[in-house]
């Protein structure tokens, strides 16, 4: 027997929402990990050793500063 048939042709469907909701769940992620990290960074240094609050505000500050120099969007690249 023959199946019901379909009006469904693959590769013609519209898939800008899930591209919109892929890059912006990756987004999230990527920019929560990084000041996740900065966040755990301040913290461990200024209660675990005896640098302080400035060393540790500081030292979250240079990596928040590199990582989004490092992760951010670049013009002009390939796009997967």
């Amino acid at each position: 027997m023959a199946g019901p048939a379909s009006d469904y042709h693959r590769g013609e469907m519209d898939i800008s929402e899930q591209r919109s909701t892929y890059n912006l769940i990756m987004g999230m992620t990527k920019w929560g990990s990084l000041y996740l990290a900065a966040t755990l960074l301040a913290l461990t240094i200024w209660f675990c050793t005896e640098a302080g609050f400035m060393a540790g505000l500081i030292s979250a500050v240079v990596v928040i500063a590199i990582g989004t120099l490092v992760l951010r969007d670049k013009k002009g690249g390939a796009a997967h």
